[in-house]
């Protein structure tokens, strides 16, 4: 029997270890995710804030997570102060539900639910709703385990006075409420008496509740502070699965953890807490790239930018944008731009979300491109549906740094200020390319959707500035769109303003591809360097060879990319549909 009890506590702690070891690394892996969900969470000091959330169940839950979720912006401290709180759940989740030896394991899976729910969000994380996500629900977990405990550890008469203690920190803990007073029910087998008064309870609760919250629909009202994830147009149902299970294993726990002191229990418990984390964590390189080169433009940064740009093969559209101002930045645009690919693939939404640049980067991509007015009006619109975040906070200081109104910079910098981590914050002086492009941009709102076409389209169009850097971005974007009409003009332009510059590699690709394809009438004569021009005829010579029928444009494409895809030929043609092209991408090639 000795022996029989060191095997077991032996599995035991083998099988704690090694889901440790699990959370540690998850943990480790999602250190930029932690960074971005500081810097895209809202915490704002002072009454109106807390008396918005407080207003609504669960709302001080909500303030509580929106606070510690500042500790992100040391991921590892704020992973660590995580660490703590689910170390504390295990615990006190052993002695409320009265779990010995092996059967203590179970809360286990607990932990990895609350573990799941901050690692599977994916591109939530920029519009998501949820003040204090991060925090409230292991936070609220937590307390709902010490209520459990401490009702325990008193005399049965003083049940329904816990009872009644629960349903009154409804407004507290939300649905934690309800799940406390089912979990103390589930483990004490109350009389009928006491069902019969805890049934009269929640009912009458339930109404009052109702009617306390009448802005609220019924279902919010029940299930208050349960994490959902809907928008008028997205949905992510799977999102809420971690929170189902994990009321479903609250409720199980004191029903069947008595009948679960087996040596295979722990096992058991940390395969399926490492299997049900690993399967619903939001894995993609392209996630990460993004966070990573957001975070270092904010900093102007932009070798960093260029490094991750450099490592990444398939960037999406919010990465190019980055890279290309990192370019615009550190030079090299018309040599390295095509070389790191303009051609983005998409994001990777496993469900009908529809995240673009827009929610990602675009405040910081216009403001790159002194389009002041147009970062501003977009810092506001996503803050006031996703918060004023210190990602927005910073962006409209540097707006208004950039616009000369002191006193904004003074009234955003210091609702930062009262921030642990931002106290001595200020704004980066504005770059000269930065003043050079808002001369040449006529800021205005214009009042139309912004997108990554908007910005291809409207850049293109400043080919008549005076401006060294504004012409370059005009060439860029001209030869971004595959504009022949425009090109020519931008090309006229950028030589007038580069005359003792040398003809760059890119714009030199561009320049044969449009004299041979697409010529003015008054043709642009200028000298080239034959090795390109001959790269350029083998260029042809081979989409002749490849070009034939039941071949699909994006197979040729692809069978070109490692000989010619650092090219802007090859972008042309299959990075995106020029406009004198006539297939269709996705058929096949005529015979």
């Amino acid at each position: 029997m000795n022996n029989k009890s060191k095997v077991s506590g032996a599995i035991l702690y083998v099988s704690l270890l090694t889901f440790i070891l699990f959370v540690v690394y998850i943990l480790y892996i999602n250190q930029e995710v932690f960074y971005t969900a500081h810097d895209r969470s809202e915490f704002i000091f002072g009454a109106p804030f807390f008396h918005t959330l407080m207003s609504k169940p669960f709302g001080f839950m909500q303030y509580v997570g929106a606070w510690l979720t500042q500790l992100f912006v040391e991921p590892v401290l704020g992973s660590v102060v995580l660490g703590i709180i689910w170390t504390l759940i295990f615990y006190v989740g052993t002695k409320a539900f009265r779990l010995q030896s092996v059967a203590s394991a179970l809360m286990l899976l607990p932990v990895a639910c609350l573990l799941t729910s901050v690692v599977d969000l994916g591109y939530w994380i920029y519009i998501s709703t949820i003040r204090g996500y991060w925090f409230s629900q292991s936070v609220g977990y937590l307390i709902m385990l010490l209520l459990l405990w401490a009702a325990r550890c008193t005399s049965r008469k003083w049940h329904l006075a816990w009872y009644l203690f629960g349903v009154c920190l409804y407004p507290v803990l939300g649905w934690f409420a309800l799940l406390f007073v089912l979990c103390l029910a589930l483990t004490e087998k109350p009389t009928w008496r006491e069902l019969l008064g805890l049934v009269l309870l929640i009912f009458t609760a339930s109404i009052w509740h109702t009617q306390f919250y009448s802005n609220l629909k019924a279902d919010d009202v029940v299930l208050a502070g349960f994490p959902r994830f809907e928008t008028p147009s997205d949905s992510s149902p799977h999102l809420s699965i971690p929170f189902w299970v994990l009321g479903a294993v609250s409720i199980l726990v004191p029903v069947c953890g008595r009948y679960l002191a087996k040596a295979s229990v722990p096992i058991v418990c940390a395969v399926a807490g490492i299997v049900f984390t690993w399967s619903l964590m939001f894995q993609d390189k392209n996630y990460v790239d993004e966070m990573r080169m957001v975070r270092y433009a904010e900093d102007d940064n932009w070798k960093e930018v260029l490094a991750i740009a450099e490592d990444n093969k398939k960037p999406t559209s919010t990465m190019i944008f980055l890279k290309n101002i990192a370019l615009m930045n550190e030079g090299g645009l018309f040599e390295r731009s095509f070389k790191l690919r303009n051609d983005a693939v998409s994001i990777n939404n496993p469900d009908t979300l529809h995240v673009t640049l827009l929610d990602i980067a675009s405040p910081l991509v216009y403001y790159n491109y002194g389009m002041i007015n147009e970062a501003i009006r977009l810092n506001f619109e996503n803050a006031i549906q996703a918060g004023f975040s210190p990602f927005y906070l910073k962006m409209l200081s540097r707006c208004a740094l950039a616009c000369g109104d002191e006193k904004l910079v003074e009234r955003y910098t210091t609702i930062l200020h009262h921030s642990p981590f931002y106290g001595n914050w200020q704004p980066a002086p504005v770059t000269a390319k930065i003043k050079e492009l808002q001369k040449c941009y006529p800021d205005e709102i214009t009042g139309v959707e912004n997108s990554d076409s908007y910005i291809v389209n409207g850049i293109s169009l400043w080919y008549d500035s005076n401006s060294k850097v504004a012409s370059e971005q005009a060439l860029f974007y001209a030869m971004i769109r595959c504009d022949s009409r425009r090109f020519w003009p931008a090309l006229r332009n950028y030589v007038k303003l580069h005359l003792d510059e040398q003809f760059p590699l890119h714009a030199m690709e561009a320049y044969i591809l449009y004299i041979d394809k697409a010529p003015e009438e008054k043709r642009m004569m200028l000298p080239v360097e034959q090795s390109v021009y001959e790269r350029y005829k083998r260029f042809w010579a081979t989409l002749e060879g490849k070009a034939k029928p039941g071949m699909t444009i994006e197979k040729v494409g692809e069978e070109m990319r490692e000989e010619f895809g650092d090219t802007y030929w090859w972008y042309n043609i299959f990075g995106r549909k020029p406009i004198y092209v006539s297939a269709v991408v996705g058929h096949e090639v005529a015979s």
